[in-house]
């Protein structure tokens, strides 16, 4: 078990993606991997539709940012977990890693960030705004230009030096670095958990 961990984080630190790993170094064949892996985890019950981020992401003005959903995920597993979260309306597009492809392309590559903004329709890396979970996924969209807020949430250490301007610990800090994209930039976290 052991060694599967260290060789799920090598691969996902030298690779962005733990499958693309696999697919390069063991043949694993990535539609049948996220057939049985991805596809097949009990989430209905474990994944639940969730009021605030609901409400927050209806509170983005989409007159000044659309919201994209960008992804390491293949599809099907992506628009799974949006749909459990109920959530999958709220998204004008998704730009995902298409397992159906001999070469994975994955963030942080900048093939995939290329991918995102061509398929999101972007004119400028400026009006990009970008949160992800990852270190290295924030670092190169910082690099690339793109306005990029970390997500390090309550109970995981922070990292020695920030990947991006912006660390946040929940979405709903969105509102206070990205005030102009609410409708409500003010409406609270806390105002929030009592809705």
């Amino acid at each position: 078990m052991a060694d599967a961990k260290m060789l799920h984080q090598k691969y996902y630190t030298d690779y962005g993606l733990a499958i693309e790993g696999l697919v390069r170094h063991h043949k694993v064949d990535p539609l049948e991997y996220n057939q049985k892996v991805d596809d097949a985890l009990p989430l209905d019950g474990v994944i639940t539709p969730d009021p605030k981020l609901r409400q927050l992401l209806e509170d983005i003005n989409t007159t000044r940012v659309r919201p994209w959903l960008f992804t390491n995920a293949h599809v099907t597993h992506a628009k799974r977990i949006v749909r459990l979260l109920a959530v999958e309306d709220l998204f004008e597009g998704i730009t995902y890693c298409d397992y159906t492809q001999n070469l994975l392309i994955c963030k942080p590559h900048k093939e995939m960030f290329d991918k995102a903004e061509a398929e999101a329709g972007v004119k400028s890396v400026q009006d990009c705004f970008f949160v992800d979970d990852s270190y290295l996924n924030c670092q190169h969209a910082q690099a690339r230009g793109w306005t990029t807020a970390h997500l390090v949430e309550p109970g995981l250490p922070e990292p020695a030096t920030k990947a991006s301007k912006y660390q946040i610990e929940r979405l709903e800090d969105l509102r206070k670095i990205w005030p102009q994209f609410f409708k409500s930039p003010k409406l609270s976290y806390e105002a929030q958990s009592s809705l």
